[in-house]
């Protein structure tokens, strides 16, 4: 078997993102009195991809990200909110919903057997094993590793080597890392010199100089990689 240990990405890899935020979103709006209108999503999304490309750089915390997307965003429309607030709110709500990646659930069930399965998340810690057991996937993994729990976010070479080291039997030679993102996920096993697989569900072409050992359209094609 060429690898052993599977790294999983959650968002845009095993669990549809897109999904559980447009929803999620729209219940913070109706619960504080304003109407949904796609382009406050929009520049919402602006302003928090943003704030993400930045965390991702080491250059804000994770705490800043939170606590001033949606104050940012709504002082737009000149609203002046508790950002902080808004964001405990939306991530109750965003822990309401689960939406699965097709094929998310027969893959994980079928390498389970014989593969130990880990998730590297940026996301947050409580979020994500909310979404993770609602989902009905929690029980494949032997353990999730969080960026906002660790203290550095993938793609740092920190947030990997603390991931390695906490592992029992750890084997680079035995890890691959699966995730959409050519950034956090394809650039940070780079740094760690673990191999990496690049998931491109909506057929998205990598333009980015970071390059996978492995690129797939579906969760289906793993089942050749691994093993």
């Amino acid at each position: 078997m060429k690898y052993e240990i599977l790294l999983f990405d959650l968002d845009g890899t095993l669990l549809d993102f897109d999904k559980s935020e447009i929803e999620a979103f729209k219940k913070l709006l109706l619960a504080k009195g304003i109407a949904f209108e796609q382009k406050i999503f929009d520049m919402y999304k602006e302003v928090n991809e943003g704030l993400w490309r930045a965390y991702e750089k080491g250059e804000i915390t994770m705490s800043y990200l939170l606590e001033t997307r949606f104050k940012k965003t709504m002082e737009k429309l000149g609203y002046d909110i508790d950002g902080a607030a808004w964001e405990k709110e939306y991530r109750q709500y965003l822990g309401d919903y689960a939406f699965i990646i097709d094929g998310a659930d027969e893959v994980l069930k079928n390498l389970h057997r014989d593969h130990r399965i880990f998730a590297v998340t940026n996301g947050v810690g409580d979020t994500q094993v909310n979404r993770l057991r609602l989902a009905g996937l929690l029980d494949y993994f032997e353990d999730i590793f969080v960026s906002q729990v660790i203290g550095f976010q993938k793609p740092s070479v920190e947030f990997f080597n603390y991931v390695a080291s906490k592992i029992k039997d750890f084997d680079i030679k035995k890890a691959l890392i699966i995730g959409d993102s050519p950034v956090s996920d394809i650039l940070g096993g780079i740094n760690a010199g673990i191999d990496t697989c690049l998931i491109s569900l909506n057929g998205k072409t990598n333009t980015t100089a970071y390059k996978s050992n492995y690129e797939i359209n579906s969760l289906m094609e793993l089942y050749d990689i691994c093993r």
